[in-house]
């Protein structure tokens, strides 16, 4: 023993010897992947997960992580149904690259539809021998999830000591400090709450770059610095002038060296190379610019050159992955690093809890069901484009979800692609697992207004306890409500369940006068939906014993059904 030890201890003297004194610290090591499957958390939903994941993107099969592939089936069922035209006439969008990400495994990077497709702005369709299908490797214009990238070249200054959150912008720009703009952070920023318009039409009234950066730095605030969320591209093209100021070098550069370069994106970046013309998705057909296919959609970035904070940032679904896959994994992908873990966290963190509805980080979207779908929770950290992009990050099952389209081609009057957005997170909210609490299943509702109802009682032992297992993750406008009754007709509410649960299991139990028959009643509301409600382990008893054991006595289901995830 005391060999084993000494040896033990003489290896353990030589590996700090080893380590150089300037060497990263160690953080808390994420689950391998052999101990995220003997620890039973993958694919699972209702395991929330905790600290930052370390995975690779590497591809597989929604099997391989323990995914439903049906109901990932169906939502690129319903993403392929989105790019035929329906009642109006047309598509919901031209064609799209879908990419589901869990515990670093690629289940699906599928293709639907056209990268081109049109022949003008009113939708004549080209000859099909005359239109470029969707590959895997599309190129799509990313919109504002540019801002993403300028976001973290901001904070990448921040770590360096570059800049304070909470100083002035006009310490370091000051001829932004103009027309009450003086006491607007750089937080402010990043959080859209500077007070600033969402918006000004740069490229047709201003006549050059010098006078349309000028007439941002000159804008007057529409509402007082920290009073309202307004989202404003004009918060991130400051932002990004605010970053070449600092560092000296322009925006494209720091984020090639800060980003791209660091992390092996070589298909992500501004102005595109001609190169690769064929692999880019067209987008609108614009008055003075005809077909846009390779060049920035927005005309704001357009008129800046191509590089703007706010818009500009061309990249493909796995590019795009690999990004949010360092985001989980706390700035940290393989060997490279592009921001410090306390960073990450901060930029995930909402500082905007005095706007209900607006949660946002850093930079990050946080909390938005309306297209998080039921991925949503106050964790979960995103952003969309206007071309019809959308990203969606979510630590507690550390899973991604990425849908690309080119919802603008041929016209942006075409309409929201806020469904196709939901279907896909939905799609993979569902695929992971919710698994029951007791036996081999548990009960969860399939239709609004659905009820589950425990058999007749003949009790005379005094008051009744009820307990039961609950997971509930729904839209704050859904509810289950537990309710009693002596002759099934009038019920009264006993106990309402609604709203985020955590992602975990909760046991219920109450004291309740007497009642010949309990139900569990689910309401659906007119929000967006969740992930579901779903009862198990059910045990009534009074002062005599158990009056119902749902694991072996009928429940009666009317619109709800047995699951075992």
């Amino acid at each position: 023993m005391r060999t084993l030890l000494t040896t033990l201890l003489a290896a353990a003297l030589a590996v700090t010897a080893a380590t150089p004194a300037h060497a990263e610290p160690a953080e808390p090591a994420a689950p391998t992947d052999d101990q995220v499957e003997a620890q039973g958390l993958a694919g699972r939903f209702d395991l929330p997960r905790r600290g930052w994941a370390n995975d690779v993107l590497r591809s597989g099969t929604p099997e391989r992580v323990g995914l439903d592939p049906a109901a990932i089936g169906t939502a690129l069922d319903q993403v392929r149904q989105y790019t035929v035209p329906d009642a109006s006439g047309h598509p919901l969008f031209s064609g799209a690259v879908t990419l589901l990400v869990h515990d670093g495994v690629v289940a699906t990077h599928e293709t639907a539809g056209w990268a081109v497709r049109y022949a003008d702005a009113t939708g004549t369709e080209l000859p099909e021998a005359d239109r470029v299908p969707m590959t895997p490797d599309t190129i799509f214009d990313l919109a504002s999830i540019s801002k993403l990238f300028t976001s973290i070249v901001v904070m990448q200054l921040q770590e360096r000591g570059l800049l304070d959150l909470d100083a002035p912008v006009a310490r370091y720009l000051p001829e932004f400090g103009v027309n009450g703009k003086d006491v607007i952070t750089v937080r402010q920023l990043l959080t859209h709450t500077s007070g600033l318009e969402p918006w000004l039409p740069l490229w047709s009234r201003y006549p050059d770059v010098a006078s349309r950066i000028k007439a941002v730095m000159d804008v007057a605030p529409k509402n007082k610095p920290g009073t309202v969320y307004t989202y404003s591209d004009l918060n991130l093209i400051t932002l990004g002038v605010l970053g070449e100021r600092l560092s000296g070098k322009k925006l494209d550069v720091l984020v090639r060296e800060g980003i791209t370069g660091p992390l092996q994106l070589d298909d992500t970046g501004y102005n595109p190379p001609a190169a690769k013309l064929d692999r880019i998705a067209a987008t609108e057909f614009q008055t003075g610019r005809g077909l846009v296919r390779g060049v920035v959609h927005d005309e704001n970035a357009w008129s800046l050159g191509g590089v703007a904070g706010h818009a500009g940032v061309f990249s493909t679904a796995r590019d795009l992955a690999t990004l949010g896959q360092a985001i989980l994994n706390g700035g940290r992908y393989g060997h490279a690093r592009i921001l410090e873990p306390d960073t990450v966290r901060l930029m995930l963190t909402d500082f905007n809890q005095g706007f209900p509805g607006n949660a946002h980080g850093l930079g990050f979207e946080l909390d938005q069901r309306w297209y998080m779908g039921a991925l949503t929770s106050p964790k979960t950290a995103g952003h969309t484009g206007f071309t019809g992009t959308s990203l969606v990050l979510d630590p507690l099952s550390n899973s991604i979800a990425v849908l690309l389209t080119n919802r603008v081609h041929p016209t942006r009057t075409w309409g929201s692609i806020n469904p196709a957005r939901r279907a896909v997170a939905n799609g993979l909210a569902q695929a992971l697992a919710v698994r029951p609490r007791r036996g081999p299943t548990s009960w969860t509702p399939t239709t609004a207004g659905g009820t589950l109802t425990t058999p007749d009682l003949r009790t005379s032992g005094g008051r009744h306890t009820v307990s039961f297992s609950a997971f509930v993750d729904l839209d704050p406008a859904d509810k289950v409500v537990l309710e009693s009754s002596n002759d099934g007709s009038t019920w009264s509410d006993l106990k309402t369940l609604t709203g985020y649960g955590d992602r975990r299991w909760q046991r219920v139990e109450l004291e309740t006068e007497p009642a010949k028959l309990y139900r569990w009643r689910y309401v659906r509301g007119a929000g967006y939906g969740g992930r579901g409600a779903y009862v198990d382990a059910v045990r009534i008893t009074d002062d005599h014993g158990l009056l119902v054991d749902g694991e072996r006595d009928g429940l009666r289901a009317d619109g709800w059904r047995s699951a075992n995830r």
